[in-house]
């Protein structure tokens, strides 16, 4: 943990970070700022898809039923869904893997209305994330927006939070073994890879060593990462931050460099990586 903290004061970083890993029996091996509260970003999207998996393993939500986007449902920011044509009928399969893969706001959205601010806070609630909370639908134009939003408030969380959420999921606590399996396979799939995964090693064929199930999440100096990272033994990471000063949403941002770069050295060694050294 020392070298993950002098490596970020070393680079200049500017801001907060709030760090927790723990093995996949939720054993803490490490823990900075770890109930500090953060802007979620999208790793409130983690809590998202579980729920609305525990919908569908519940028969309450029908995976393969369609869902039509409307063209006032289309909203900015991540994703691919504003920029298509109106009335495109998506299975609900469909918008919770673009809400992952590609962290489609407008996919979000959809989950959202679907199950309920206050319900998807109960539940975030009666799973002790008392961290964690969804403040309403994202990246919204400010006529849209609710009274919680008008007041400045953001969906949030924490890093203890979102490990706990994994660690229950990847135990099969929260969600049957098919519906763990998707949840595990979604988050396999994200696209982006600029914190947890970006440095583990790769096999000759170009292939990294060691598969991730991860969420990212960014806003203006926010940078996020969280997930399961397959090591020889697997790790639950949580890395949130807040302050840093690059702006671009870009995965060669500074911030995120720095931030990466201080990471695998030790996950490598937590996750005994042949090829790590001593933290």
């Amino acid at each position: 943990m020392a070298a993950f903290q002098a490596h970020l004061a070393a680079s200049g970083f500017p801001g907060t970070v709030g760090l927790r890993v723990t093995d996949v029996t939720g054993a803490e091996l490490i823990a900075w700022n770890a109930e500090r509260v953060f802007p979620a970003a999208s790793t409130i999207k983690v809590p998202l898809l579980v729920l609305a998996l525990q919908e569908a393993q519940a028969g309450r939500l029908d995976l393969s039923a369609r869902v039509t986007m409307q063209p006032g449902d289309r909203v900015p920011g991540a994703g691919v869904l504003h920029d298509l044509e109106g009335g495109l009928a998506l299975t609900w399969r469909d918008v919770l893997t673009l809400m992952i893969v590609v962290s489609d706001n407008t996919a979000t959205n959809l989950v959202i209305a679907r199950l309920g601010v206050d319900a998807v806070n109960t539940w975030l609630a009666a799973q002790g994330l008392t961290g964690t909370r969804l403040v309403g639908k994202l990246q919204l134009p400010p006529g849209q927006r609710n009274e919680a939003q008008r007041r400045g408030e953001r969906n949030a969380t924490t890093a203890r939070d979102q490990t706990a959420l994994l660690r229950a999921l990847v135990a099969g606590d929260v969600l049957d073994e098919a519906h763990t399996a998707l949840a595990l396979d979604i988050l396999g799939r994200q696209q982006y890879r600029d914190l947890i995964a970006r440095h583990v090693p790769c096999g000759p064929d170009g292939e990294r060593l060691y598969r991730s199930a991860t969420k990212s999440g960014e806003l203006l100096g926010v940078h996020h990462d969280v997930g399961v990272l397959f090591t020889p033994r697997p790790l639950l990471v949580a890395l949130l931050s807040e302050g840093g000063v690059d702006p671009r949403e870009h995965p060669e941002n500074a911030d995120v460099r720095t931030l990466a770069g201080a990471l695998w050295p030790l996950l490598a060694a937590l996750g005994g990586d042949p090829g790590a050294g001593d933290i």
